[in-house]
């Protein structure tokens, strides 16, 4: 929008009763009509046995050198807790659809070696089992999803492994989980019923699928208090036929449907792009592309609005994030891929949109945890860096379990470059647990900065406080030879002698406040 256009927008705004400033990009935040609960499993992580995510990454085994406990890199472990990772998935993904869960307990020497034919093909040692994951989120704090294998499994199978699990019975299994180390059940929260089964979990229709759904759930019995929400395997991208006809067909104890979507700079899976050196076009390409994210969760949320219209089932993105081509000289089948300002502004984005939607959207696990596409970590034996991507998890703590605000703005202009445009300015806004009112603010253009003037009717602002992450540069990032050249800085405004507050927000930027 010209500045012409935004004077005279402004001038009518101003006419109407408004208090918004003629330059600026016009916030109100609505506090009188709160919204739906931010549920905190929105903030997610995802761990798949995929290259370096878990094995070398994470899991160094009792026995290393390097400081750990039960296994788990204590530096990792200890960064993970400052973000409050409430949920971890596991152990898939494609993944989860070729593991078999007795081959993950017993003596970690006497389990067997299989080969993991979805990521490089290398020896999987199934050192990490059941016991293990639970080690983990217990050390983290977190609820535990585990992932069923229906590609190569069965509903005996995933039966027995929910059985094994959650039973306080004196069953043959719940002994074995006694004699393996653990007297009482495992806290599942959540188990999905496959993976992308349109894909590397089966390349079925969602009839199909639905059809061995209702099979496989009628089987996994647990007691009522320790029984895992059930989360059905759904579509990807554009595919809403999943949502339409799971959310039809599956009337039982279904707690959520899955959904993924990968954000690529190019569109083209054969040519993704790189994650660092990248030009502005592909800057703006990258944040077009993710912000599609908002049409695919209206177009399932409809379609699940005509067969469920009180809400009762979730839509779960438990896949999601940036996805470029593989760092030069690693294993093509590891995904390891540098992370930078960029991806933080894009998983801000993302936030943002899921606050919008926190009537339907109740999870999403970012792919992934460390060391594999989007990470929060990246470790190279024993050094560990955090990346933009984990600032940004760090900096939204506030809004786990807030609750949501609408918020409208005005006078937003696109930014653009070429013939792709997003907004300029992307906003969210939350009834924190601690009472506090929070706002986060993404401006997507790279070049200029953002007046953003802030109005709260009913209410005087005298100042806000928090964080800001932003660079020079579009592609600053962290390294093991420089570990903290990205990383937030202090932020905060205060109301003019009119009582008006504009927040600045510098180009390229994510902040998060609390408003005083």
């Amino acid at each position: 929008m010209n500045q012409i256009k935004r004077g005279v927008l402004a001038m009518c705004m101003l006419a109407s009763g408004g208090v918004f400033a003629a330059d600026a990009v016009n916030l109100t935040i609505d506090t009188t009509k709160p919204g739906a609960v931010i549920n905190k499993d929105v903030y997610g992580q995802f761990a798949e046995h995929l290259g370096t995510g878990i094995y070398e990454g994470i899991w160094v085994g009792p026995k290393s050198k390097t400081p750990n406990t039960k296994g788990w890199r204590n530096d990792v472990v200890g960064a993970l807790k400052d973000i409050k990772v409430p949920l971890v998935r596991w152990p898939g993904g494609c993944f989860a659809d070729e593991y078999h869960w007795r081959d993950g307990v017993g003596p970690r020497e006497k389990r067997p070696v299989k080969v993991n034919t979805n990521w490089g093909g290398v020896d999987e040692s199934n050192a990490v089992g059941t016991h293990e994951f639970f080690d983990l989120v217990d050390l983290l704090g977190a609820d535990a999803y585990v992932n069923g294998n229906l590609g190569t499994g069965s509903a005996q199978e995933m039966s027995e492994w929910v059985e094994y699990m959650t039973s306080d019975s004196k069953s043959t299994l719940a002994n074995l989980r006694r004699k393996n180390g653990h007297d009482k059940p495992f806290k599942v929260a959540y188990f999905a019923v496959g993976n992308e089964a349109w894909g590397c979990g089966g390349n079925m229709s969602p009839q199909y699928y639905s059809d061995l759904y209702k099979q496989v759930e009628t089987f996994l019995r647990a007691p009522k208090q320790y029984r895992p929400k059930i989360i059905a395997s759904g579509g990807n991208d554009n595919d809403v036929a999943w949502s339409e006809v799971l959310s039809k067909e599956l009337k039982r104890q279904t707690d959520g449907i899955s959904f993924h979507y990968y954000t690529i700079p190019t569109g083209k899976w054969e040519v993704k792009g790189a994650s660092t050196s990248f030009q502005e076009n592909e800057w703006i390409s990258t944040l077009s592309n993710t912000l599609r994210m908002e049409s695919h969760i209206q177009k399932n949320s409809a379609a699940m609005d005509k067969n469920d219209p009180e809400k009762k089932l979730g839509l779960f993105v438990d896949e999601w994030g940036t996805w470029y081509d593989v760092e030069k000289g690693t294993n093509p089948g590891f995904l390891f891929q540098q992370n930078t300002l960029r991806d933080a502004v894009v998983a801000a984005l993302n936030f943002n949109i899921f606050h919008a939607h926190a009537d339907r959207v109740r999870m999403t696990n970012i792919a992934q945890m460390v060391n594999v596409l989007q990470a929060m970590i990246l470790t190279d034996k024993d050094k560990m860096i955090l990346t933009p991507t984990y600032y940004a998890y760090q900096m939204y703590v506030p809004f786990q379990n807030a609750t949501s605000l609408p918020v409208t703005l005005q006078n937003n202009p696109d930014y653009s470059v070429g013939n792709v445009k997003v907004p300029e300015i992307s906003a969210s806004a939350a009834r924190g647990t601690d009472g506090k009112l929070y706002l986060a603010l993404v401006n997507t253009n790279p070049n200029q900065p953002a007046d953003v003037a802030l109005n709260i009717p009913g209410q005087s602002v005298k100042a806000v406080k928090g964080r800001v992450l932003t660079a020079a540069a579009m592609d600053a990032h962290n390294t093991f030879a420089v570990p903290q050249a990205i990383k937030p800085a202090a932020f905060s405004a205060a109301a003019g002698a009119d009582g008006k507050l504009t927040v600045k927000v510098p180009a390229k930027a994510v902040i998060v406040v609390a408003v005083e």
